[in-house]
């Protein structure tokens, strides 16, 4: 019967977790790309503008 708590309570939020507002996945990802590229752009900006003479 321990064995049957124990694997249900193995995928569960820990009850101090489980009151955050956790975002969804997708949106992470999103920003985590934006970040990359905004990044790139400042360390490659005068590689871009080479581009525009």
């Amino acid at each position: 019967m321990t064995e049957k708590n124990s694997e249900n309570n193995f995928n569960k939020t820990p009850s101090k977790m489980a009151r955050l507002a956790w975002p969804k996945a997708k949106y992470g990802v999103i920003i985590a790309i934006i970040i990359i590229i905004l990044i790139n752009l400042i360390y490659y900006k005068d590689f871009f503008l080479s581009f525009l003479k």
